[in-house]
């Protein structure tokens, strides 16, 4: 039997009870006048002019408007919609970026996603998922966090609401339109590995997950990232003002509420985990986070690969992963500005080689830009001499998927993700 698409028949009249609400509340996610609205009686999302569907389930694991430019990127990339994601892939990238942003002291890291995490389809045999059709997974061969997802997460799908949407300066759409028959096609992106480039690059920040989980005595996991940034109040996938290395305690601009209960704290840890109420919920960290009263190092980059695949000696790098990262966002949307590790400490020693690295790098991105764009060019001076021969408005037509097709994947290059 071919495997079934359900499509729209996956949308029923959306469940949610007065406990998910007074938990929104709590949460500080519906502080906002108008952030939320609920559904009445409608058994398909029919979100109204600037709302977008989501889920309980999604923004009780760190999801609100507007999102951060690392979802946001990700959805591009990968073609995806929120409604595609199941509430533990979500919960996934929330920890990502808090490891990245608290306690790696790096902006999330798009080499660095690639080395760590791949996308599976989920279903069954006979059937495809649309909702939550998506699985995030660590790659098999990687060492990652034991992060104690729960086997499914009953229901979520029948919670589902509309928040408003927060477009960002020249961003037309932070969140992608709705559109909830759209089927889940597999783009190539699906299968995108790190580089030996970018693994060699990202390997410093390998070196140290290695270390925060296998420290002695100091062994760090999910469960304690994930009460981190439930702790603290801040919403990791929520586009924020400061990036959470700069975590200012009770009165940071970034978060929604007060401190929860510890009671009620627990009590979310174990909703969105595997933990029972006989398990632990862990008090603290065992590794001190990066934040206003824990500054990050005063220079920090992940080492570029020589050309002969040696490390750069110590004292001259350029974080090369970062500069994928940025051009990676740029694909969906031009990037908020934002406060970056550097401009925290003291200027490094080597700034000028540093700057004359940087220089050199962002040239030869313009350089491979540039050979695209001619090339494109030169495609369509071809497409349009098909044309001409062509001779009749209906051969025109005829021509013009072969056009578009030959001038697509040049037009790429514009926003790809270019390998430096």
């Amino acid at each position: 039997m071919a495997v079934g698409d359900l499509g729209n028949i996956e949308w029923e009249r959306s469940k949610i009870s007065t406990q998910d609400i007074n938990l929104l509340k709590k949460l500080g996610i519906s502080k906002k006048k108008e952030s939320l609205r609920f559904p009445s009686e409608e058994s398909y999302p029919s979100p109204p002019i600037e709302y977008r569907v989501s889920f309980v389930d999604h923004l009780i694991r760190g999801l609100s408007s507007p999102i951060h430019d690392f979802l946001r990127g990700l959805l591009f990339v990968y073609g995806l919609q929120l409604h595609h994601l199941t509430p533990n892939s979500i919960l996934h990238i929330s920890i990502f970026i808090t490891l990245c942003e608290s306690f790696l002291g790096v902006q999330p890291n798009w080499a660095l996603w690639k080395h760590i995490f791949l996308l599976r389809r989920n279903g069954s045999p006979n059937v495809a998922y649309n909702i939550g059709g998506i699985v995030i997974c660590v790659r098999p061969d990687v060492e990652y966090f034991d992060v104690k997802f729960p086997d499914s997460v009953q229901g979520w799908r029948k919670k589902w609401l509309y928040i408003h949407e927060e477009s960002l300066d020249s961003v037309e759409h932070n969140i992608p339109p709705f559109d909830g028959s759209e089927k889940i096609c597999r783009p190539r992106s699906w299968d995108a590995e790190a580089t030996d480039e970018e693994k060699t690059a990202t390997e410093a920040l390998m070196t140290r997950i290695r270390e925060l989980q296998n420290t002695r005595g100091r062994e760090f996991s999910g469960v304690q990232i994930t009460t981190y940034f439930l702790r603290i109040r801040v919403q990791p996938l929520q586009a924020r003002k400061n990036p959470l290395w700069m975590y200012s305690g009770d009165k940071d601009v970034d978060r929604l509420s007060i401190d929860l209960p510890v009671k009620d704290l627990e009590k979310l840890v174990r909703k969105i985990s595997s933990l029972s109420k006989k398990d632990t919920v862990p008090s603290s960290c065992r590794v001190t986070p990066y934040s206003a009263t824990n500054a990050l190092p005063q220079f920090f980059s992940v080492p570029a690969p020589c050309r002969s695949g040696e490390v750069p000696p110590e004292g001259f790098s350029i974080d090369t992963a970062a500069i994928s990262t940025a051009i990676f966002i740029t694909a969906a949307a031009p990037m908020r500005r934002s406060s970056s590790p550097s401009r925290l400490g003291a200027v490094p020693r080597n700034a000028p080689e540093l700057c004359a690295r940087k220089l050199i790098t962002w040239w030869l991105i313009l350089y491979t830009v540039t050979l695209r764009a001619l090339n494109a060019e030169r495609i369509a001076v071809r497409v349009k001499k098909r044309l001409r021969r062509a001779g009749t408005q209906s051969a025109h037509h005829q021509e013009l998927p072969f056009a578009l097709a030959q001038l697509a994947p040049h037009a790429w290059g514009w926003i790809a993700v270019i390998p430096v």
